[in-house]
């Protein structure tokens, strides 16, 4: 079924141009926000600090909230479950004998199905939100946390009110504007209950605040004689002050805005004329939020704040969309929810993460989304098993060795068609996709033989080579070792094996774990004695600081080799500062500059660049801000859940180096490499090993 979606997903071009679009608008926007702050990191960390803080306190602030709201007038009711939920609007509205319920955004509500039961009672129900008006018209789902429309196209909403409206709606946005505000005018001023959800609740006054940039919250809270409120608990924080920051973060995290147009404060319920028996009622929903509280795996779900960040940044969800990377809640934060809210039945769209790490990168709360995403998979990999194509990839270090040796040989049969066409019958590997070529000469071998020449008693560090500088291309690692030999320094090569982050990728998590041991245990002596650490391969940089440490409940030892761990470029670079390392030869030209996806959460390549700045090159950042889409081995599977995602995605970033002119395209990844020269048909060298050209040993 997931294919199936992907599949005919990946050939609505108009439509992944439009979400494209709008996604890359959103980073934009909220990349100029951010430059407004003197310290968003700090900021980030402050609402980190209240959402945990929140969280832990929950039942005290559950308490102090409903007391609170109680004193003004509010009733509040605490709905364990999504039938509690709607059975309590339900019996509202035969109590007052109510027909018409307008509701303003609440994905709350969605959550819970409302609409169908009061449907079903033969109630209407109004979204006047104009997303949410477009989807229910449409009878979809949303698309986007923030955007639930973001996919259609303004002929798409015209053709969709003029199907409303009986009457042609012209696609101009000024008009379709124009008969929205008509039509929903009636819906405000003859509702008999207005139904709204909440951003944020208040304990310290049972305030709750709406937050909205169209308006029509206030008029649904306003107007009605009853107004609904239907909040998730998570929701909820002490003082006005947590409440003022998270608004903040919502506005410039979402859009990019300053603030959301509108922010309502709304404690109790005030008269209107001389209508003074309004009601006020706060639906408090759990369903299934305290058991996330309790599951240390997902705990930190609870912090997410509902601004859309990390869907605006992940690759797959941009050609694939919330329909097909979603359930009710859409994206990455979306998995672990709809896994624990909906069932792991609905999160099946978990396999389309990359694990790339990103949405991490740009969560306001700092919320380790991805690692909450391998657990999903995992527990999906442990209820129905693992892809045969998965368990082939997984076992490329078992392979490795053997292909490595008869290297020639092995590149040519894997050169064969009859060999790639069996190869993707049998195992699911893409017969389109190149694969990495072995060389005959490992790195380790080098090492052993070549090393002597390069040893000194002064200084010594260790090297963590991984897959591709070990097998693929051991030029990288030679490279680097002659950079060091230069200022005298002394490399190390320990026993280890390559990173295993293709397991955490694949939700097997017990196999990273084995490996992450294994590599730490083999490592921790040389942290111990406060030896550092080099890595060359950003993902396994990226494995050793964290997620090595998180896959062992930040053992002691994990986390002292974290410490010492660094990027080669950055200890390269400390050495050029001390002028240990010279540049003599001077290199000419441009350099298109692609930065890895785990490298963003490392330093964003800022020493690299400024290294191969130093020896004379002109950088040129091409990004489209997402990953490169071969995400690994990823790209290699057949179908669409593999080369046609990966293709898909790397598109737009392919355009970008084919488009303008540069002497060198330069990646610090090997998987990145692979994409960009199979997409470009340029060749990609590692930076590493321009900066080799520049010395004189």
């Amino acid at each position: 079924m997931l294919v199936e979606k992907l599949k005919e997903a990946l050939h609505e071009e108009d439509r992944l141009a439009a979400l494209y679009g709008a996604m890359k608008r959103g980073r934009d926007q909220r990349a100029e926000a951010l430059e407004e702050f003197e310290d968003f990191n700090g900021f980030r960390n402050e609402i980190k600090a209240i959402k945990d803080r929140s969280i832990s306190n929950l039942d005290q602030l559950l308490e102090e909230f409903s007391i609170q709201a109680r004193k003004k007038g509010t009733q509040v009711f605490m709905a364990q479950t999504a039938d509690q939920a709607n059975d309590y609007v339900l019996s509202i509205l035969k109590r007052i004998g109510g027909h018409l319920v307008a509701k303003s955004k609440s994905l709350t509500s969605e959550e819970i199905e409302l609409n169908r039961p009061l449907e079903a009672a033969g109630y209407s129900v109004v979204e006047t939100d104009l997303g949410e008006r477009i989807i229910q018209l449409a009878k979809e789902k949303p698309f986007h946390l923030v955007f639930p429309a973001i996919h259609k196209t303004t002929q798409e909403v015209s053709d969709i009110f003029s199907q409303e409206s009986r009457i042609p709606v012209n696609s101009d946005l000024k008009e379709i504007m124009e008969y929205v505000r008509t039509a929903l005018r009636d819906v405000f001023l003859s509702a008999d209950i207005g139904v709204s959800g909440a951003n944020i609740g208040i304990a310290e006054s049972g305030t709750v605040v709406v937050e909205t940039n169209e308006g029509n919250g206030r008029l649904v809270a306003s107007i009605p004689k009853v107004h609904v409120v239907i909040m998730g608990m998570e929701k909820i924080v002490s003082t006005f002050e947590e409440a003022l920051a998270l608004i903040r973060g919502h506005a410039v995290s979402a859009t990019g805005q300053r603030t959301t147009t509108y922010v309502s404060f709304i404690t109790g319920r005030t008269p209107l004329g001389s209508d003074s028996n309004r009601e006020l009622h706060f639906i408090i929903l759990d369903n299934g939020r305290k058991r996330m509280m309790e599951d240390g795996r997902f705990t930190e779900a609870l912090s997410c704040i509902r601004c859309g960040a990390c869907m605006n940044i992940c690759a797959p969800y941009s050609v694939s969309g919330g329909h097909v990377f979603g359930h009710i809640y859409p994206g990455p934060i979306g998995i672990p929810w709809t896994a624990n809210i909906h069932g792991l039945d609905k999160a099946k769209f978990a396999h389309l993460c990359f694990s790339c790490g990103l949405c991490k990168e740009i969560c306001p709360a700092e919320i380790d989304i991805p690692r909450m995403i391998s657990k999903v998979k995992e527990m999906d990999v442990q209820a129905e098993g693992q892809l045969l194509v998965n368990r082939v990839l997984e076992k490329y270090e078992t392979m490795a060795p053997f292909a490595s040796y008869i290297a020639p040989v092995w590149n040519w049969v894997m050169h064969r068609e009859t060999v790639r066409t069996l190869m993707e019958k049998v195992a699911g590997i893409d017969r389109t996709r190149a694969l990495p070529q072995f060389k005959r000469q490992r790195f380790s071998k080098w090492y052993r033989n070549k090393r002597q020449g390069y040893t000194s008693d002064t200084s010594k560090v260790v090297l963590f080579v991984d897959f591709f500088g070990e097998y693929i291309e051991p030029e990288v690692p030679i490279a680097l070792v002659e950079l060091l030999a230069s200022a005298n320094v002394d490399v190390i090569l320990p026993p280890q094996k390559t990173s295993g982050y293709p397991f955490v990728a694949y939700g097997d998590l017990r196999k990273a774990e084995e490996i992450a041991r294994l590599n730490v245990t083999l490592l921790y002596p040389y942290a111990k004695q406060g030896q550092d650490i080099i890595s060359i391969e950003p993902t396994a940089t990226y494995s050793l600081k964290y997620s090595y440490p998180d896959l062992l409940d930040r053992s002691h030892e994990s986390l002292a080799v974290a410490s010492r761990t660094f990027e080669a470029s950055e200890y390269i670079r400390k050495l050029v500062q001390q002028q240990q390392i010279l540049f003599q030869n001077k290199l000419h030209g441009k350099v298109a500059f692609h930065i890895s996806c785990h490298e963003r959460a490392l330093t964003s390549s800022k020493h690299t660049i400024e290294l191969l700045k130093g020896i004379g090159l002109q950088v040129d950042i091409r990004e489209t801000g997402m990953c490169c889409g071969m995400a690994g081995t990823f790209g290699l599977k057949t179908g669409p859940l593999g080369a046609g995602l990966s293709a898909a995605i790397g598109k737009p970033l392919f355009e970008l180096y084919k488009e303008q002119r540069q002497d060198y395209i330069s990646s610090e990844s090997g998987v990145c490499k692979l994409q960009l020269q199979q997409g470009t048909g340029l060749e990609v060298i590692h930076p590493l090993k321009l900066l080799r050209k520049a010395i004189v040993l």
